[in-house]
């Protein structure tokens, strides 16, 4: 039977939705709702809906299996895809790294500025890279779990509020039509970027200390999953909302103070205060969490490739380890010299990159969670091999689609 819900069951969902949700997907987001209108809205739902079936998938493994899919993919499959995931997994880390300071920069900067905006972002970038790793670092897990639900208290404020009050502005909506290729490069930035992507795997680490097994965690994850990426849409939605009701011609640094002064105009200073500090609520949460999730995937790694599964240390504990700490600095570190990159640049890079790795999670979930001998009861049934046949299509040929442009 499934344990009563609460507060904390909940809390890997929405740890997943605070680390998807921010960074270069709010202010993608907002261009998108700007240059093709809220037209483009349906691409923040189906993300949403896409990614709740890649990580039920990935749940639904953990819950067979009592393994993360990380390895499954190391122990089960041919040893092509782990070194090919250890490839792109270094390079996404550098590139959205660099979204996630550059984002937390503009946050930074249009709260607080320092000097001239560009130098502002700089600054603040470094400041926040810094900040998130003491926190992860040296606060562990409870500081963790702390910091986060305060960023997702200022961002459900910020966000949400300000795009509610905004939908009921008299001030009419910015007549935009989207060209062909305008509205297939927003389209891929908001479905690839919403609800995260390699950070799909760190749920598994997350409920490790759930207790959870079987049918009963399997249900539990799903609805745990559900509430977090219903906040995932609610936020995508929100700032293309907020992007279609005005006309954005900020570029770089200024990009979200140019938002909030636009608000100003319709909502007056109290809508400027809020959408900036929800932004920079959001974006920091997702700093917090690929800082925190993404030397766990490194480290696990490099533990199960050092010794067997059965003599690696706990789920738990691999934060404890050197391969741990070295790329949580290496990542916080050498992902600031994107804080000189154009912002527009570095977040349809960072969508880009991150859609590749989608097609990638279908597959092979398609090959591992149908296998009985594996899986045993929970392997996919009809309709959950649907959405990731589909989830498989849409993110290829949005993929593709976006790199030819």
């Amino acid at each position: 039977m499934t344990r009563r819900l609460s507060l904390s069951t909940l809390g890997p969902g929405l740890l997943i939705a605070a680390t998807g949700v921010g960074a270069g997907d709010l202010i993608t987001a907002s261009l998108a709702g700007s240059e093709v209108g809220v037209i483009v809205a349906w691409a923040a739902v189906a993300g949403a809906l896409l990614k709740w079936t890649l990580n039920e998938g990935i749940a639904r493994w953990q819950m067979a299996t009592g393994t993360p899919l990380l390895e499954g993919w190391i122990l089960r499959l041919h040893p092509i895809v782990q070194w090919a995931f250890l490839v792109y997994f270094l390079l996404w880390s550098f590139v959205v790294g660099g979204a996630l300071v550059n984002a937390c920069g503009v946050a930074g900067a249009s709260l607080l500025p320092i000097g001239d905006p560009n130098t502002s972002k700089i600054v603040w970038g470094i400041a926040h890279s810094f900040l998130a790793i003491v926190i992860v670092l040296r606060g562990g897990f409870k500081w963790f779990e702390g910091a986060m639900g305060l960023c997702v208290g200022v961002m459900v404020l910020g966000v949400i509020v300000t795009a509610g009050m905004l939908a009921m502005s008299p001030a009419p909506v910015p007549a935009t039509v989207p060209a062909s290729m305008g509205f297939s490069r927003w389209a891929l930035a908001v479905l690839g970027g919403v609800g995260g992507t390699v950070t799909l795997l760190s749920y598994g680490y997350w409920i490790a200390d759930r207790k959870r097994s079987g049918t009963s965690g399997l249900v539990e994850c799903r609805i745990d999953l559900g509430v977090g990426y219903t906040m995932t849409a609610l936020f995508g939605v929100s700032m293309i909302v907020i992007g279609s009701r005005i006309t954005i011609s900020g570029r770089g640094a200024g990009v979200a103070l140019d938002i909030a002064r636009q608000i100003e105009t319709l909502l007056g200073p109290i809508g400027h205060w809020i959408f900036l500090l929800g932004f920079w609520g959001a974006v920091f949460s997702s700093v917090l969490g690929v800082w925190q999730s993404a030397p766990y995937l490194f480290a696990d790694f490099v533990a199960l490739r050092r010794a067997p599964t059965s003599r690696r240390p706990a789920l738990g504990e691999v934060d404890n380890r050197r391969a741990y700490r070295w790329y949580l600095v290496a990542l916080g570190s050498i992902s600031l010299v994107w804080l000189w990159a154009p912002v527009r640049t570095i977040q349809l890079i960072y969508a880009t990159v991150g859609a590749a790795f989608l097609p990638l999670l279908a597959v092979t979930l398609l090959i591992m969670n149908n296998r009985r001998k594996w899986v045993g009861d929970l392997r996919n049934g009809w309709a959950v091999n649907a959405l990731l046949v589909a989830t498989l299509l849409v993110f290829s040929y949005l993929g593709i689609a976006g790199i030819a442009e």
